[in-house]
């Protein structure tokens, strides 16, 4: 629970002020690390301080992409698009802790996301069970237009095929693959909540009474507005019960892979990057794909 002397902080900001200056909030009975110890000392890792932050979406798998260019399918083709990927995530979940949900947090938040999204019991049974059947896991690192890195999840039964696919999809659409570009990521935990009528000061309140380290605005498939509060792998379903207990309705939660540094592109590399991540994410073997891309308003 936050400290009154946060608070009371917290209530003195103007509206919008976090979140046109990315303004870092930081418990003021911690000491503040200078920049250069915090460039190799992460605040979740090693520091004792707590940063809470409120800035523009960040993160592949969300709608960042809706304001460069129209990428997606009709409603309906794109509902089966996402139940597959929905079902290719849950055979790599329970290949990496087992079909039980209660012993497997990951998959636990992924067969909840499942849900909320009314995909049908049966896929999500269907894609449990074919879990055990002889598929590999593979990470792609790649660079695309304008020097912007990429993640390319894959779950594939052939190992050639997908490597050559990618590889032809990357150089088709001004890419290449790059070893080193997942050093730019970070593994973290990802809850998200709507995000109508929540101020900026009471969405920094939340995430330090849910014990979050920070907090940003996104947008759904639908452009409504999301706010997700970022924590260690360790602690997602600990801040999802605290947002639940707080009020909040969640709408999903899991893991992601957050940018350590993003990159800003000019409208032409914008353009071909989103076409390129459109490519990927149409082949059938292609789960998810993380950029470090900003995208501006």
């Amino acid at each position: 629970m936050a400290g009154p002397a946060v608070l009371t902080a917290l209530r003195t900001l103007r509206p919008g002020t976090l979140a046109a200056t990315s303004a870092r909030l930081l418990v003021p009975t911690q000491p503040v690390l200078p920049p250069a110890s915090r460039e190799s000392c992460p605040p979740w890792r090693t520091s004792p301080s707590r940063a809470l932050r409120l800035c523009p979406a960040l993160y592949a798998g969300h709608n960042k992409w809706s304001k460069v260019k129209h990428i997606k399918g009709p409603k309906d083709e794109a509902r089966g698009v996402m139940f597959m990927k929905f079902a290719m995530m849950i055979k790599i979940a329970v290949k990496e802790g087992g079909s039980n949900p209660e012993m497997n947090i990951n998959l636990a938040q992924i067969l909840a996301q499942c849900r909320s999204k009314n995909m049908p019991k049966a896929s999500i049974e269907a894609a449990i069970k074919n879990a055990a059947k002889p598929l590999s896991q593979h990470m792609f690192e790649a660079r695309g237009p304008g020097g912007c890195l990429l993640l390319i999840e894959v779950l594939t039964d052939n190992n050639t095929r997908s490597h050559q696919e990618i590889k032809r999809l990357l150089t088709k659409n001004g890419g290449t693959l790059s070893e080193g570009a997942r050093h730019n990521f970070n593994r973290r935990g990802l809850v998200e909540v709507p995000g109508q009528n929540i101020s900026t000061e009471r969405a920094l309140e939340l995430a330090i009474e849910a014990g979050a380290e920070d907090v940003q605005e996104a947008e759904d498939e639908e452009e409504q507005p999301l706010l997700q509060f970022i924590c260690d792998m360790t602690d997602v379903k600990k801040v999802r019960a605290s947002l639940e207990e707080l009020g909040m309705k969640v709408t999903s939660a899991g893991l992601e892979f957050v940018p350590r540094n993003l990159v800003s592109l000019n409208q032409d590399h914008l353009n071909a990057a989103s076409t390129l991540i459109e490519a990927l994410t149409d082949y059938p073997d292609v789960v998810r794909v993380w950029d470090n891309i900003q995208v501006d308003g």
